[in-house]
């Protein structure tokens, strides 16, 4: 794994990353405790969290947020602003009324297969995989999950609509 990205753009917050051969990150990026494979693209204003492993030759556009829980394997298309979601139940406060802890959710993973494309402005709920070479339409919400291939659209996303 290389050390760093391999262009020396300004203001990115990058801290515990695993760099693959090649990987080019944009400025105004957040990038913390994750890992991306050789030749991938990170565009400007992307936040990817820790635990995220992103594949090789992956190009993740402006604007798009990966949480904690997510996987994208080998060239996954990712357009801008895209957004993955972590917690199927969200809340601030426990039933007591206490702000919530890490001990107080439950993940749910997703995992986006290889050559997935994700149109712009995608949602991504947690806990749904998304089939090899499966295509989501531009402002798609993904509830389930996608089988390999399909093409889905809509919300919520589903097949038979054009994207």
């Amino acid at each position: 794994m290389a050390d760093g990205p391999v262009n020396d753009a300004p203001n990115r917050l990058i801290n515990d990353v695993d760099f693959g051969e090649g990987v080019v990150v944009q400025p105004f990026t957040n990038l913390y405790g994750c890992s991306l494979g050789d030749e991938t693209r990170v565009g400007p204003f992307v936040e990817i969290q820790r635990g995220v492993k992103v594949g090789a030759r992956c190009k993740i556009q402006s604007h798009t947020f990966i949480c904690t829980g997510v996987v994208l394997e080998d060239e996954v298309f990712v357009g801008h602003g895209t957004l993955f979601i972590n917690d199927k139940f969200p809340a601030a406060t426990t039933e007591a009324g206490a702000l919530k802890k890490d001990a107080d959710w439950e993940l749910a993973p997703t995992v986006v297969e290889r050559r997935v494309a994700l149109g712009s402005g995608a949602v991504v709920l947690g806990g749904v995989r998304i089939g090899a070479g499966a295509l989501v339409g531009a402002g798609a919400v993904v509830t389930r999950d996608v089988a390999p291939g399909e093409v889905v659209a809509g919300v919520p996303a589903r097949a038979g609509v054009q994207p």
